[in-house]
């Protein structure tokens, strides 16, 4: 008999029977099989869709599985790979320029490629795919310098994970771990070490005990490098009370020797000064033969008299950056007494700060400063 039979059975003979009568056990009993029977129906249902080869077309994408880091490698290890300047491997610490391929270099490897083409007059180009740079044909990337002031980096003394565009103020400001001095290093206290450690060494550094006579010969010591700076400064001031001071912008263009190895050096054009003809001249490395082999790079530069003079013309001048760039020179005052004999003054050193600098004033197209000349009277 089959499901359906059994629950008319069971139905009619309901009104006729007692609570007790058979008729209500056979329709309980055809209730429960088929209710077991259509799980079962379902439970095969589900397990063929599961198990089916054939996926429903149909169907929305299922989520991906997320891999633990163990098995493909931390995200931040493959972004480094991806983000590094191609140049020096490492993750870049400020600008990103990128050539017209989308290769990536930091500010520091860009300007050495283009100070290196300099030297030896020849077009910069992209160590990977050899297209030429310069500054007007490459760009900054400022997606990959936000997303690399993100990316996790370690303090170096605390060994702690920050985002690169917080390390700097942590170090600086924040971590416990950093290297700090005693607050009496100016009366002579050398102790260096952490910042959680300060409290107890200042508590117990014997500087603030010192005696009068010990704090005079520290003292004495820090008023002569005093000296030292201002003499600088009041020898400035002392020039600017002259009668006859005169300045000018000049541009320094690179330029070859006619040697058979050529060799780079600078020249302004003629101007005018004190009512006098002059021209700068200045070299990289004092004519270093190969100076792109060197690390360390300098500027010397001179100044000549151009026009003819009937007595000794007594000078004192200095070079200073120019108003639009951002080279940082330490002025230094020059002397030299021209003639039409001496017209020449020696080669001396450019005081700019460093290599880097240096690669700087090397990259760009032309090397713009201020001259100041100051006529002394007899």
């Amino acid at each position: 008999m089959s499901s359906l039979e059994e629950r008319d059975v069971g139905v009619a003979a309901a009104p006729g029977s007692s609570s007790g009568g058979p008729g209500v056990g056979v329709g309980a009993a055809g209730a429960a099989v088929e209710a077991v029977a259509g799980v079962a129906a379902m439970q095969e249902e589900v397990g063929m869709r599961r198990d089916g080869p054939e996926p429903d077309p149909d169907e929305p994408p299922k989520k991906r599985v997320r891999i633990p880091d163990g098995e493909s490698g931390k995200l931040e290890e493959r972004l480094y790979s991806v983000l590094c300047c191609t140049v020096c491997l490492d993750l870049p610490k400020a600008s990103v320029y990128q050539c017209t391929n989308g290769h990536l270099m930091c500010a520091g490897c860009f300007i050495h490629l283009l100070a290196d083409s300099r030297l030896k007059e020849e077009q910069a180009t992209c160590p990977n795919c050899r297209c030429e740079i310069s500054k007007n044909l490459c760009c900054r990337n400022l997606a990959v310098e936000k997303a690399v002031s993100e990316l996790p980096t370690e303090c170096t003394f605390c060994l702690k994970q920050f985002p690169r565009s917080s390390l700097e103020r942590h170090q600086k400001e924040e971590c416990q771990d950093r290297v700090t001095q005693c607050k009496y290093k100016r009366i002579g206290c050398p102790w260096q070490g952490p910042f959680h450690e300060l409290p107890a060494h200042e508590s117990e550094c014997s500087h603030p005990t010192k005696t009068g006579t010990e704090l005079m010969g520290i003292l004495g010591e820090m008023d002569q490098n005093h000296r030292r700076d201002m003499q600088l400064y009041n020898s400035i001031f002392s020039l600017l009370c002259y009668e006859k001071i005169g300045f000018t912008e000049v541009q320094f263009r690179p330029y070859r020797t006619d040697d058979f190895i050529t060799r780079l050096y600078y020249e302004t054009p003629r101007f005018t000064v004190l009512n006098q003809t002059w021209v700068l001249k200045a070299r990289v490395n004092d004519s270093e033969r190969n100076p792109n082999l060197s690390c360390k790079r300098t500027l010397s530069f001179q100044l000549i008299l151009k026009s003819k003079v009937n007595s000794a013309l007594e000078c004192s001048f200095l070079l200073l950056k120019g108003p639009y760039d951002d080279v940082r020179i330490k002025p230094v005052i020059h002397h030299h007494s021209f003639c039409n004999d001496a017209n020449e003054t020696e080669y001396v050193p450019l005081p700019i700060s460093d290599s880097v600098e240096c690669n700087k004033l090397l990259a760009a197209k032309n090397i713009n400063l201020r001259l100041f000349i100051f006529q002394v009277q007899k």
